[in-house]
């Protein structure tokens, strides 16, 4: 997989995209942490996706439905969110087909910057039917 194009949709090689804060790397910024979360929906990773929930929101158990296959991530829009900042929302709309149907989730995400490492905090749904991040 290091070789392979990252599953967020950079372009970039897995291994210099989303791979290290998979492996435990701090996200720089609310979109890092965004497009690498996707790549664990892609790739099954729950651990990841529970270790980078904010713990005030953080479910105790995440169970990721194997038929969901994860299609393409499109960033829309992020207000904060950098390097410097606490806080942050990334909008997005993650393409996916359930049992050979297609659906879209469009959300705008919050996110906070707590001792140096970003954490998804929750998400607002904006249209159609959506799946459990």
């Amino acid at each position: 997989m290091a070789d392979a194009e990252c599953p967020c949709g950079s372009g970039k090689p897995y291994a210099q995209c989303c791979g290290p804060y998979h492996g435990g790397a701090a996200a720089p910024t609310a979109v890092a942490l965004m497009r690498s979360r996707y790549a664990a929906f892609v790739l099954g990773n729950a651990d990841y996706l529970r270790a980078s929930w904010h713990a005030s929101t953080r479910p105790e158990s995440l169970i990721l439905e194997p038929e969901v296959r994860w299609l393409g991530l499109d960033v829309r829009r992020c207000e904060q969110g950098g390097a410097d900042d606490d806080k942050g929302t990334v909008e997005f709309v993650a393409r996916y087909k359930v049992n050979g149907k297609a659906g879209r989730l469009h959300e705008v995400s919050r996110f906070l910057r707590e001792d140096g490492r970003w954490y998804y905090v929750d998400g607002v749904i904006q249209e159609g039917r959506s799946r459990r991040r």
